[in-house]
């Protein structure tokens, strides 16, 4: 069976926390087809207990909207959504078992971070006492006990993102919705807090489903991602699993970096027809004298561009027919001879070639 088809069938072990089917989400009341828009169409993914599921995909592929129709926020065209098997497709946000973190966290200014955490516990009724034990340790989960009678105002974005986490979690939702919640910090703390969510996510064992345009968060973080495009979901599966097995050519292209090899292209590198992917780290890049391994498939080219990015090095190259392949290499391992015009031999093994056809 196709790799791509077996992604998209693959349903985690008993019963699913979270299961989605045929789920289609139109906007726009008039009265023809081109007044709607489909935002979701034909969704079906079930996500295990406990787990912690990335739903990825650029702007404008549903996504989000997939996100709010689970919180009920939104409520689907058609289709069903069930909660550890209770069919939830009608309920009001309320009355499911989730709780929702949003890339703007939603803190009130005026009130301390003790306070905000314990404020979902004082609408639902909960004593004093009890809130405020399960406010220390939520606060103490996510490492922010010394904070408790500060204001939002008075954090760094790393902190006010936890005190959202910890607001989310005090509850004891069965899942955590978490949409963009790391997108309004800087690149090293967002590396930093996606260490700590997965930390978090371990420790409370409960289901997290992360919504994100960002290939490396989803791949950092997740057990089983989720690609979405266009308001359909191409390809499920592992992380490691999409990434070196991709169901499409988006999906090559949206996961990481692709070689994509069709036409003409595939005909002058790989010797046959049909769309395939070499992703560039499988690429060796030689010295022109130098003889690839054996059984390894290999091109001559000629280096257009080299760019240094600290730990790895981009190569760009293109062999005679015109076709460019990019490879990326450690830095520590990149010939200072690599340049601008420099003769090359491009190698790879067949194992390093996907077919996008299947």
């Amino acid at each position: 069976m196709p790799s791509g088809t077996a992604s998209l069938r693959q349903q985690p072990d008993g019963q699913p926390q979270i299961e989605l089917i045929g789920l289609r989400k139109e906007f726009g009341g008039g009265a023809t087809s081109a007044d709607k828009v489909v935002a979701v169409e034909g969704a079906d993914l079930a996500v295990a207990d406990g787990e912690l599921f990335a739903i990825l995909g650029p702007s404008g592929s549903g996504k989000t909207t997939v996100l709010r129709m689970i919180a009920g926020f939104e409520q689907p065209t058609s289709g069903v959504i069930r909660l550890g098997g209770q069919d939830v497709t009608a309920l009001p946000p309320a009355k499911r078992d989730t709780n929702t973190v949003f890339q703007q966290y939603a803190l009130f200014p005026h009130m301390t971070v003790a306070q905000n955490v314990e404020y979902g516990l004082r609408v639902r009724g909960v004593g004093k006492s009890e809130r405020r034990q399960r406010a220390g340790e939520a606060l103490e989960m996510v490492q922010l006990s010394g904070q408790a009678t500060r204001k939002p105002a008075q954090l760094s974005g790393g902190q006010q993102q936890r005190v959202a986490l910890a607001r989310a979690l005090v509850g004891r939702p069965k899942v955590l919705l978490l949409d963009e919640p790391l997108g309004a910090l800087d690149l090293k703390l967002r590396e930093q807090m996606q260490v700590e969510l997965k930390a978090i996510q371990r420790e409370v064992g409960i289901t997290f489903v992360i919504v994100t345009h960002d290939q490396d968060e989803a791949l950092t973080l997740c057990d089983r991602l989720a690609v979405f495009n266009d308001g359909r979901v191409e390809q499920i599966g592992a992380a490691r699993e999409v990434y070196e097995n991709p169901a499409n050519r988006f999906v090559a292209d949206f996961v990481g970096t692709s070689n994509v090899l069709d036409g003409a292209a595939a005909e002058a590198v790989l010797g046959r027809a049909g769309t395939y992917a070499v992703r560039p780290e499988r690429i060796l890049v030689l010295d022109a004298a130098t003889a690839p391994p054996a059984g390894m498939r290999s091109i001559e080219a000629v280096v257009d561009e080299v760019v240094y990015a600290g730990p790895i090095t981009r190569i760009a190259a293109r062999n005679q027919s015109g076709v460019a392949l990019t490879a990326t290499l450690l830095s520590a391992e990149a010939s200072d001879e690599l340049a601008h015009g420099a003769q090359v031999v491009l190698a790879w093994p067949d194992s390093a070639v996907r077919n996008l056809d299947t």
